[in-house]
């Protein structure tokens, strides 16, 4: 019997389909020795420091690893990254869109679509994944089976444009559709980062409808601003947002939301940013990601009237206060109610809504009910009453 394939050390930067490139960057390289993949982000010019930083570190502390570098970041400028001291390859070319897993964690994600047709004037994106495309609805339902087969109870959806799916004449919401149906054992799905404009009827009926679909959805909103958003080149306005908010929650109203913003963007002014402010309350945001603008070389806002660094920073520091107040609503009306919570590594767990509740010394994995007996301000504090899987 040959002996297993030596393991490949990953470093990722990025989001959750780095993730999952990484995993299959890890299989590809199997029995490589002393090899490590730097998988590296493009989406701000920090993100890609970070990863010649990394590179950097790696070769001074390990001089005869072999250096593969891949990502976003290394198909923009792959000739920098082979220029580094160290880098053995760099993988440049956009890889077929398969349906591909990523098994690490606690919950398993699953890469459905990759790629971008759009041109929003802060994103470099589409240059390091090119044009949208969809790997097909069969793979997808293969990768979901092996996943619950593996022990996973809760798989994400994710993608660069996830509302962009389209293969075998389905969208995002027949596929969801699909897969509960034919993945029975699943006990739940969740979507990654939408876009709201995008979102298909079918996808409102399967919220409606499949008990097993994760009450949350985080939204690339950016903006609360009319003007902002057009200058962004996003496709939704300040009202789309609310009113999609709004017939999701009739569809389903234990859903929650959270939402991606970036604080001053160039031109913003302190009227344009309250309308961001007012967005959070007027969508009943809950969960906030909140950026600061920094300015990405290559992209067209680069290029806008700048804010000042300061106020980008402060008005960021608003919204976050402001998501904070909103997430503490939430948390309170959690109070007294009995949620079914999967544990994740680091005595965490998360309800189906996202919701997060510490859960210490329960093992990672496992699906518990628990009550709510109170909260810290982040995350629930919980009685256990009983464990709902092994």
């Amino acid at each position: 019997m040959s002996a297993p394939a030596h393991p490949v050390e990953t470093l990722t930067f990025g989001c959750r389909l780095n993730m999952v490139d990484s995993e299959a960057l890890a299989r590809e390289h199997a029995g490589a020795a002393d090899a490590v993949i730097v998988n590296t982000c493009a989406v701000t010019a920090e993100a890609t420091r970070q990863a010649r930083q990394a590179i950097r570190r790696l070769h001074r502390e390990r001089p005869q690893a072999q250096i593969v570098v891949a990502g976003c970041a290394a198909r923009i400028d792959p000739q920098s990254f082979e220029a580094m001291s160290g880098v053995s390859r760099v993988i440049a070319e956009q890889p077929a869109t398969r349906a591909a897993a990523a098994e690490e964690g606690t919950r398993g994600f699953l890469a459905v679509q990759n790629g971008c047709d759009h041109s929003c004037t802060f994103c470099i994106i589409p240059a390091g994944r090119g044009a949208s495309r969809s790997a097909a609805p069969q793979e997808i339902v293969a990768q979901a089976r092996a996943l619950v087969e593996k022990g996973k109870q809760e798989i994400v959806l994710t993608g660069v444009d996830l509302t962009s799916y389209d293969a075998d004449g389905l969208k995002l919401g027949g596929l969801v559709r699909l897969l509960l149906g034919a993945v029975k054992d699943l006990a739940r799905l969740r979507l990654s980062s939408i876009d709201c404009i995008e979102a298909d009827k079918e996808l409102f009926v399967a919220f409606s409808e499949e008990a097993r679909l994760c009450p949350h959805l985080h939204l690339s909103l950016q903006s609360g601003d009319d003007l902002i958003l057009k200058r962004m080149k996003r496709r939704h306005l300040r009202a789309d947002a609310i009113r999609f908010c709004k017939a999701l929650r009739d569809a389903r109203p234990d859903i929650v939301f959270g939402a991606d913003f970036i604080a001053g963007f160039p031109t913003e002014t302190e009227e344009m940013f309250a309308q961001t402010l007012a967005l959070v309350d007027d969508c009943g945001l809950t969960h906030l990601h909140v950026f600061p603008f920094s300015p990405r070389p290559g992209t067209p806002a680069a290029r806008m009237p700048q804010v000042a660094h300061d106020v980008a920073k402060a008005r960021a520091a608003m919204l976050r206060q402001r998501g904070e107040q909103a997430l503490a609503r939430h948390l309170d009306a959690q109070q007294g109610k009995t949620l079914r919570l999967l544990v994740e590594r680091g005595g965490m767990a998360r309800a189906a809504d996202f919701t997060l509740a510490h859960t210490p010394e329960v093992p990672a994995g496992r699906m518990i009910e628990a009550r709510v007996t109170g909260h810290d301000g982040r995350a629930l504090e919980v009685a256990f009453e009983r464990s709902a899987s092994p």
